[in-house]
């Protein structure tokens, strides 16, 4: 039962049509010997019992029920395709929304511990197995499976000796089976693994190319991805290599039944216990029932390995998704309360308390590594705190259902990613629905509507995957528009500016101003001019908050906030010198 819910990715319930058909068609498919045999006893009655007449009447009968089970054996083939296929596919594409929808709201920890290539496969690849074991392999194992069960109950009443040596080695095969199932399922593991390691080096290879090349780290020196191609080619060879003679061992036990069979029909037929109509009939059924069950056979091997694409798809599925039902309040003040948070074992945050005003500007500041993005996170509700609360409007942020909190906050980030699409499609996912007038003000308000509408179609220029036809300005302005278009109270801006140019710089500061008009703003500021008029500036080192005040107050105090101040100030006048005038020097 485990390995039927993993195979169905969680819904074993839509397994249940397609085998019901599957085996309705492998029953229709038993007519056509039962009448194959009937036509046999009447033949043999007339040519081995004296002063019989052929029965043709009978025969005409039996060879027009024969033709009639054709059109029968199709219509039951096309409505077990039908529920096979349509089922699996079916549940193939609801699950990958359904796995994408639950990836959404589950904190972000549990996909940035992931490889993208590995929950890329999943997604697809995983998928791809639970849609070939619903299509293929579980409606075929069904029928394989009761083909020679009825006709094991059928023959047994015919003579049970007979029945039993035609069996006699199915439990032989059965354990060689279950033998190879344990196999299947270490090396399989294996080879799955050896596989996805192999997708994710051959992404991080396609991702970092300008960096593989910028190094020369051309032909053999890049030798990540050939280890990991040459891993998966050996956990290939094995796989086959170690598997496939214990599959081939079983279906040969399997098939020792038919001579077993004929070995004991001979020796009761000379002994006069068994008539030559009997024996023919098992001759007949022997000759087709050994395959449904080698179908069976090599099904459950693939099955096996099958089912693992099935765990990890719900493994995920099981990752809770973050708590929280109701709806934000009015208030847009924000606090955290004693907040300490960290990454596996690694504190960032250590009993943080802040106070976020509504409508207020409050800049973070602090070297690299100090907290500032964590508390973004936590804003955000990428994560929750280990301890202590982060209050939206007085209220605890874990009650909010993440959904609706995330209507009330925009998010600018200094590496901004655009979608394959058009432009005008960009802007729009901050709210899905808007008209292109509304479109086209955002942009105006981002300073962006005069270099969209210079490109070749306008709105309409597609861009490509991560906005790669756009400088960096145009991809911050238009991240900007998405934010204006959003409207959200609450603005959290990571330093836009940080890596622009000076006329790039300017264009932002100026769309940025326009954003956080009468909005509680939460900025990370790296150049601390940017922040000096800050409503308030929180000073990060080491997860604690060391200064907290306005700026002419936190330059007062002479500390950490000062050291940095005076240290930017210094570095604007830095110049590379003269190369002669240095070694002078």
């Amino acid at each position: 039962m485990r390995m039927l819910y993993n195979l169905t990715a969680g819904e074993p319930n839509k397994l249940l049509k397609p085998a019901l058909y599957a085996a309705l068609v492998n029953v229709v498919n038993l007519l056509p010997f039962a009448l194959a045999m009937e036509a046999a006893r009447i033949i043999v009655v007339y040519f081995t019992e004296p002063g019989a007449l052929l029965d043709t009447g009978r025969l005409w009968l039996v060879s027009g029920v024969l033709l009639l089970t054709m059109p029968l054996m199709f219509a039951a083939e096309v409505l077990a395709y039908r529920a096979a296929y349509r089922g699996a596919y079916l549940v193939s594409a609801a699950g990958r929304i359904r796995l994408a929808e639950h990836l959404r709201r589950i904190p972000l920890g549990v996909l940035t511990s992931r490889n993208a290539g590995e929950l890329g496969n999943t997604l697809m690849g995983d998928f791809s197995l639970v849609e070939h074991s619903l299509a293929h392999l579980l409606p075929q194992l069904a029928g394989a499976l009761v083909t020679p069960l009825l006709a094991f109950g059928v023959l047994l009443f015919w003579d049970w000796r007979m029945a039993a040596a035609m069996f006699a080695a199915l439990p032989v095969a059965a354990l060689l089976a279950l033998a190879s199932g344990r196999l299947q399922a270490k090396l399989g593991g294996a080879h799955m693994q050896a596989k996805l390691e192999a997708i994710n080096r051959l992404q991080e290879y396609l991702t970092g190319i300008r960096t593989i090349k910028s190094c020369n780290l051309t032909g053999g020196r890049f030798c990540r991805l050939e280890r990991s191609l040459h891993r998966l080619m050996m956990a290939g060879i094995q796989f086959e290599g170690l598997l496939v003679p214990v599959v081939m061992a079983a279906i040969a036990c399997l098939r020792a039944g038919l001579p077993l069979m004929i070995f004991t029909g001979v020796h009761l037929l000379a002994g006069g216990e068994l008539t030559i109509l009997a024996f023919a009939s098992f001759l007949l059924i022997g000759t087709r029932i050994f395959d449904p069950l080698t179908t069976a056979l090599i099904n459950y091997a693939e099955l096996t390995y099958n089912e693992q694409a099935g765990r990890r798809i719900v493994g995920l599925y099981r990752q809770p998704a973050m708590p929280g039902n109701s709806a934000p309040p009015d208030r847009h003040d924000i606090v955290l309360d004693q907040v300490t948070f960290h990454y596996g074992g690694s504190a960032v945050l250590t009993d943080v308390s802040l106070q976020i005003p509504e409508g207020a500007l409050t800049a973070l500041v602090g070297a690299s590594g100090s907290g500032k993005s964590t508390i973004f996170r936590l804003l955000a509700r990428f994560y929750d705190p280990q301890q202590g609360r982060v209050l939206f409007g007085g209220q605890d942020i874990k009650s909010i259902a993440p959904e609706m909190l995330l209507q009330k906050i925009s998010m600018v980030f200094q590496d901004v990613y655009l979608f394959q699409g058009t432009i005008a499609d960009n802007i729009r996912m901050g709210r899905q629905g808007a008209t292109q007038p509304e479109v086209e003000q955002a942009a105006r308000g981002a300073c962006c509507h005069d270099f969209i509408i210079r490109l070749p179609q306008g709105y309409d220029t597609v861009v490509g995957e991560g906005g790669c036809t756009l400088s960096g300005g145009e991809k911050q302005r238009i991240s900007i528009a998405r934010a204006l278009l959003k409207n959200a109270p609450v603005v959290l801006l990571d330093e836009v500016t940080a890596a622009l140019d000076p006329e790039n710089e300017r264009e932002i500061q100026q769309a940025v101003n326009v954003l956080v008009q009468d909005r509680t703003v939460i900025v990370i500021a790296h150049r601390l001019k940017t922040v000096r008029f800050a409503d308030q500036i929180v000073v990060l080192g080491g997860g604690s908050i060391v200064e907290q005040g306005r700026h002419d107050e936190l330059l007062a105090r002479q500390g950490l906030y000062a050291h940095l101040w005076e240290l930017q100030q210094t570095m604007q006048g830095w110049k590379l010198e003269n190369r002669e005038a240095a070694r002078r020097s």
